[in-house]
């Protein structure tokens, strides 16, 4: 006989994480050990948080930062497949998303320091490599090379993998349909116990205000925005954004107001949304129809 929905309970998780929030929505028989979940989320969203910030000096993508280049580094299991995700996005987007930018975000004050006039004109003059080709991954050793010093932020792409990894728990713990997030990032699985997909707002790109700007409805997929409207710095009077333009060294100065992607992963979702915001509304929109990325972008004075 199949389960009728008074006999399960909806639940609505959520804790702290990297600044911000997770959260989890599910349905769960009478007698389900919810605490012991809980648990299990936040350990799980918390062990990416201490293997990727750049907020905490002793993370291990920190330890990395510091590590030498020439010489082989050891890296945890998620924090490689992050690099691996990371790179394979550099390559596919020619470098748009460069997740050896760390030194760039820093100065600009995007990190745990306030923004630097110095390392900001350091930051534009550097000669750069690309990440992709910066480090080389030894993924069964568990271990990276790094051909060139570079500085490593993820914070494009942690989040998503946080997602990812709340995801993954809750099926471990038998919950195959739910929704998960952190912050913005969110990911869907299966349907809603009424058998209808899973309800998304995307926000419009407003800095006064959140406010949905269209909705989507989400089954086996996640999404992500990345927009110019929620972190900022001002410069001469002109909102830059936190997003990096690799060939600069500075902030983008002309973009869409946000670019929402759809795909399997959010990490995926995440680093592509940042990708295709430095591309721009023309090549990101020509790169996403040859890869097939489902897409969303927001501009100022208009929807493409």
């Amino acid at each position: 006989m199949s389960k009728t929905l008074t006999e399960q309970t909806r639940h609505a998780l959520n804790g702290p994480t990297m600044g911000t929030r997770w959260q989890a929505i599910f349905h769960a028989e009478q007698g389900f050990d919810v605490q012991r979940l809980r648990e299990a989320l936040q350990a799980a969203v918390t062990e990416v948080d201490v293997q990727m910030s750049t907020w905490k000096p002793y993370s291990d993508l920190m330890r990395l930062n510091a590590a030498p280049a020439g010489v082989w580094h050891p890296v945890p299991a998620h924090l490689m497949k992050v690099l691996q995700i990371a790179l394979d996005i550099g390559r596919a987007s020619g470098g748009a998303f460069d997740i050896g930018l760390g030194d760039v975000t820093t100065a600009w004050g995007f990190g745990p320091s306030e923004a630097d006039p110095m390392r900001m004109r350091v930051a534009l003059t550097a000669d750069r490599v690309p990440a992709h080709d910066a480090l080389r991954l030894d993924v069964d050793a568990g271990k990276v090379f790094k051909t060139a010093s570079i500085t490593l932020d993820l914070n494009g792409i942690a989040k998503g993998y946080g997602v990812d990894r709340l995801a993954e728990t809750l099926m471990e713990h038998g919950i195959t349909s739910s929704l998960v997030g952190v912050d913005g990032e969110m990911r869907a699985m299966g349907l809603r116990p009424d058998g209808v997909a899973w309800t998304i707002a995307i926000e419009a790109p407003d800095t006064a205000r959140r406010t949905p700007q269209s909705v989507l409805q989400l089954q086996e997929a996640s999404v992500a925005t990345s927009g110019d409207y929620r972190h900022w710095v001002e410069v001469q009077g002109r909102k830059l954004s936190h997003t990096m333009a690799p060939q600069r060294g500075a902030p983008l100065l002309a973009a869409p107001a946000s670019v929402t992607v759809v795909a399997r992963s959010c990490a995926e979702a995440d680093g592509w949304a940042t990708a295709l915001m430095v591309l721009g509304l023309d090549k990101g929109r020509a790169l996403a129809a040859h890869l097939r990325l489902d897409t969303l972008f927001l501009l100022r004075d208009a929807v493409g």
